[in-house]
């Protein structure tokens, strides 16, 4: 029992990186083609429990066309599912696409996510590129999660100091405005046998739009592709030939189920948005992408510039997914012979063996969140969920937020809520002992970790047309970011249309009268959005600011005074937006 109780990276080598590899499989003589083992998974976001309600199911679809969803995710799960598929494959490496920490559940975002570092050492991760999320605490405290130390403000959480990732983070092209040198390494090269993978690691070069300002001062976000492109030759001069691109960027599948055919052919299929151009412009140097941010889950082809196919992948979010590619390396050029390149995402399901080293390590974490993790703030009566164009949760903390905002200055006019802040559903059904609809201060966090205040600002009534316009124009008009709104606040929204007439500005109504261009509104936002963020330059534009406390006391605040086990919250309607389809 003790020795099946081992992790399945155990073996001799198991966590020797300077050599390379996890040690699987036994001596064999060497051929010319030697099969490496990339397993990869992205924007797991610190979720080392279960993620809740559909945060935590995947979609599959059979093979008679019809759909269904299976539970997934759980760092206990992902454990047991990688090293079950390490078995038998002495040439094994695992890289992730970033976002591994950021936007976290209280567990991991109320220790600085120590505690997920702590796990995907554990995980035998070799390298992560940065994410956008690497960022929510600056570069200072990246560098502290890489290199390890105590917390600058809280100190160390045990008797043992942090000892920060056992594996690199890649920022190839994120630079420090001073030095113009890369904030941490470019790229980092897999070796073992004689054969040698390099990876580049770079996070979207849009980074500074959807991180607070103070989370990237004094750094610059270079172009992806030049990037990738510049370090691919350096790694070639240096007489490594495969190479593969860690890219936190993504598409949109033309399918959101997990197992979609995305090189079928037909007219809609296949995937749009933002990697789609970067994969067709990155040099045919590299031989696989590694993407993410988009929480989408797909295994593609995308032509490079030489008009070949290559492989590019993403395992969805929060750990609900693993991709298996093999990569075939040729001894005898160095290279990967991509023709036959082989990728599959798999369920990280929870039908197998929790890894034992992960229950312990919730545990110790568990124990000391508890106190401030179980305490009740709000009860509901029905999961509030956050899909849609529109969610019944967005409306809810939209609400929340107008109401502190009156309590702050009753002058307030309505709130707007950023979609890409609500990190959750709230559930209904009780995540420990606190029985069902109690919703506890870690169910509030999970849903609201980036501790943004609520600020309020002054807009004439021309510039709030325009920020919602800006909902569907400029950067955000390709992939739409339909802010949550509070009551009262109603237009309609005509996805027949193109560009910024697709908010239908007479539509546009507060308490029904309509809008008055010349009119002052005070509006509330988290700082996030008042800063100008997800695309808003509009809102970054407010006078008069007030800075109120943080967005998820507002949220508790909401919910204390407006729930009881009697009488509890709802999910709201969600009918403040008219959508045209």
């Amino acid at each position: 029992l003790a020795a099946a109780a081992l992790p399945a990276s155990a073996s001799a080598g198991g966590n020797d990186r300077g050599h390379g590899g996890h040690g699987h499989g036994h001596g064999h003589g060497q051929g010319r083609y030697q099969d490496v083992q990339l397993l990869s998974f992205n924007d797991l976001h610190g979720n080392l429990e279960p993620p809740a309600g559909s945060s935590g199911r995947v979609t599959e679809v059979q093979p008679d066309g019809t759909t269904k969803t299976i539970d997934a995710g759980g760092v206990e799960y992902l454990a047991t599912h990688l090293r079950e598929a390490r078995k038998g494959n002495r040439y094994s490496i695992t890289a992730a696409g970033g976002d591994m920490v950021g936007a976290s559940p209280l567990l991991s975002g109320l220790f600085h996510d120590e505690p997920t570092v702590e796990a995907l050492n554990k995980l035998d991760l070799d390298v992560t590129s940065v994410g956008n999320h690497e960022f929510d605490e600056g570069a200072k405290e990246l560098a502290r999660l890489q290199n390890g130390g105590c917390h600058p403000t809280e100190g160390c959480y045990s008797d043992k100091e942090f000892k920060g990732a056992d594996y690199p983070y890649l920022a190839a092209n994120v630079l420090d405005e001073k030095t113009g040198k890369p904030l941490l390494k470019p790229y980092w090269v897999w070796k073992q046998r004689g054969v040698k993978v390099g990876f580049i690691g770079v996070t979207l070069e849009g980074t500074p739009d959807i991180v607070s300002a103070e989370g990237v001062k004094g750094l610059k976000f270079e172009d992806e592709v030049e990037t990738i492109n510049k370090y691919a030759k350096e790694l070639q001069r240096q007489g490594v030939k495969s190479i593969v691109a860690l890219i936190h960027e993504g598409g949109f599948p033309a399918s959101s189920s997990y197992n979609y055919d995305c090189d079928s052919p037909g007219a809609g299929d296949g995937i749009s948005g933002p990697i789609v151009d970067i994969a067709k412009n990155i040099t045919p140097q590299v031989d696989a992408l590694v993407t993410g941010h988009t929480h989408n889950a797909y295994v593609c082809t995308i032509p490079d510039p030489a008009g070949n196919p290559r492989m590019v992948t993403s395992a969805s979010s929060f750990g609900r997914l693993y991709t298996d590619t093999t990569l075939t390396y040729d001894r005898r050029t160095g290279d990967i012979a991509r023709t036959s390149v082989k990728s599959a995402n798999h369920v990280v399901t929870r039908d197998v063996p929790k890894a034992p080293d992960m229950t312990r390590l919730i545990a110790k974490w568990s124990t000391l969140a508890a106190p401030i993790g179980n305490r009740p703030i709000g009860y509901v009566s029905a999961d509030i969920n956050r899909d849609g164009t529109e969610s019944p949760l967005g409306d809810l903390i939209a609400d929340a937020q107008f109401a502190y905002g009156e309590a702050q200055d009753p002058e307030t006019d309505l709130a707007l809520m950023n979609p890409g802040g609500i990190r959750a559903p709230l559930t209904y059904t009780a995540s420990g002992a606190e029985g069902d609809g109690v919703v506890t201060y870690a169910e509030g966090f999970t849903v609201q970790p980036f501790a943004n205040t609520v600020n309020l600002k002054d807009y004439t009534g021309a510039q709030l047309i325009q920020v919602l316009k800006e909902q569907v124009s400029g950067p955000n008009e390709a992939a739409p970011k339909i802010l949550q709104v509070s009551s009262g606040l109603t237009y309609t929204l005509d996805l027949t249309r193109s560009g910024a007439d697709r908010v239908v500005t007479d539509s546009i109504r507060l308490n029904g009268a309509a809008i008055d261009p010349t009119a002052t509104y005070r509006v509330a936002s988290n700082s996030f959005l008042a800063g100008g963020g997800d695309g808003f330059t509009t809102l970054g534009e407010g006078t008069n600011e007030r800075v109120g406390a943080d967005d998820l006391a507002a949220f508790e605040q909401y919910l204390t005074a407006n729930s009881s086990a009697t009488a509890p919250i709802a999910p709201p309607a969600a009918d403040r937006i008219t959508v045209v389809r």
